[in-house]
């Protein structure tokens, strides 16, 4: 069968009619010019099907962490496909590529987090963390500690359950598992904190998981879940020392943390993981996808720890929890190849300046008079649009102001991310100081366009 890849732009919007996208306005797509064809990418850059060079300030999707078209990691994929193309590590199988992987990242993962369960994607990576907790309590004759703490503006998947962890705006007219989820306040300091120091809003935040465990009762409470910087919930950062504070009110309760590290892992914020070296605590659990493979194949992982294992593995039960795909030969072999140029290159290192850079670039974007916030840390931002700073005054959604910018950036030869009145920022971490600097320039000419078009 001959399959035809040299397709014009109306040849493959033509053939995308067929396609259902991810977290898109699926009749706006009906119009052929509310999508763009990728085409090409290497580096920081993408090319779309006209020929246009685009900076892929996206990263994929939070993804590609070491940049696009890495021959090292597609003859690593290459290589393992011409010596074993598929085996699951099911049953008593196991295979070179998924254990060398599991050891590294146990090796890079802080503390007790030593045992590694391989998936698809970080939505089933947190379906899987929730399934192990369970397990685990059932192992430990505690039944009926299930329910699971998540946080206003997370966002921890798609699947039926992560969807059921993320903060409800993203599940408007789906259903999720609600009654297994109990949502805490958001960490939002500058929508949230209504006149309060930062170090009171984050006592408030404190006392809220106290109040709320004492009324669900610790004894009916398996973890609580967090980002250390929460993502697609608007790139929120939480106050200082949060973390190490929900952890050790978690640890008094008995109630294990799960660190979704889907996007803030191998480097986004400087470091392997950001848990621990960045946040000041080591969680019970860590799951990650996304830079694992910077993209090149579809993985991720739920990193346990020792106290975990040791219960789950004990005789007399079975590990029910399985994936046909899990630890895929060609994934695990992405992996290692995507790690070892993140140690061999120093990536993560060089993030802590060139990071700091971009990140300082993007907040000197907020004397803009639209601009309400710029918030986020190294490559991982978002800069929020108001309508009036002083009272903080929201755009509508029929302003649909980020899809605006994100126009106007396009235009320019930068992709963005909109969501609602915020635009997403989370690029490659190989960026130059000249690419970075031009994404300031693109992005700055983009709002003073927008701006005067309102």
């Amino acid at each position: 069968m001959n399959i035809k890849t040299n397709l014009t732009t109306d040849e493959v919007l033509t053939a995308d009619t067929h396609l259902i996208q991810s977290f898109a306005d699926l009749d706006l797509l009906k119009q052929n010019d509310a999508r763009t064809v990728i085409v090409g990418a290497e580096g920081a850059m993408v090319r779309d099907s006209e020929g246009n060079e685009l900076i892929d300030g996206i990263g994929g999707l939070w993804c590609v962490n070491v940049g696009h078209g890495r021959k090292e990691i597609i003859d690593a994929i290459t290589d393992q496909l011409t010596q074993l193309d598929f085996y699951s590590t099911f049953y008593n199988f196991t295979h070179p590529a998924a254990a060398a992987l599991a050891e590294k990242i146990a090796a890079l993962a802080p503390g007790h987090l030593n045992s590694v369960y391989f998936s698809n994607s970080g939505s089933v990576a947190n379906d899987s963390a929730v399934r192990i907790l369970h397990h685990y309590n059932n192992r430990l004759g505690r039944p009926k500690k299930k329910k699971i703490l998540s946080r206003i503006g997370a966002y921890h998947g798609s699947t039926h359950l992560a969807m059921a962890m993320t903060t409800p705006g993203y599940s408007e007219g789906w259903d999720t598992a609600d009654s297994l989820v109990h949502h805490l306040k958001s960490p939002h300091y500058w929508r949230e904190g209504d006149g309060m120091s930062e170090a009171e809003f984050c006592d408030t935040l404190i006392d809220d998981l106290k109040q709320t465990v004492e009324r669900l009762g610790a004894e009916n409470i398996a973890a609580f879940i967090a980002e250390p910087i929460q993502g697609a919930g608007g790139v929120v950062t939480a106050p200082d020392g949060y973390h190490a504070r929900m952890a050790a009110v978690c640890a008094d309760y008995d109630i294990k943390y799960i660190a979704d590290e889907v996007v803030t892992a191998f480097g986004r914020l400087g470091h392997f993981f950001a848990s621990q070296d960045v946040f000041g605590h080591t969680p019970d659990i860590i799951t990650t996808a996304k830079g694992l493979t910077s993209g090149y194949q579809p993985l991720s992982a739920t990193i346990v720890s020792d106290d975990i294992h040791e219960v789950i593995s004990r005789p007399g039960g079975m590990f029910l929890h399985g994936m046909t795909y899990s630890g895929h030969p060609a994934a695990a072999a992405a992996g290692l190849a995507n790690i070892a140029l993140l140690e061999q290159e120093k990536i993560p290192e060089h993030v802590r300046t060139t990071g700091k850079l971009f990140e300082k670039t993007l907040k000197g974007l907020g004397d803009n008079e639209i601009v309400g916030e710029v918030r986020g840390s190294h490559f991982m931002m978002g800069l929020e649009f108001v309508k009036d700073k002083s009272s903080k005054l929201a755009f509508t959604p029929e302003d649909a102001i980020g899809l605006k910018l994100a126009r106007a950036t396009q235009k320019r030869g930068l992709i963005a991310r909109p969501l609602g009145n915020i635009l997403i920022l989370s690029p490659t971490l190989i960026m130059s100081e000249a690419q970075i600097g031009k994404i300031g320039d693109i992005l700055q000419e983009s709002i003073e366009e927008v701006a005067a078009s309102l």
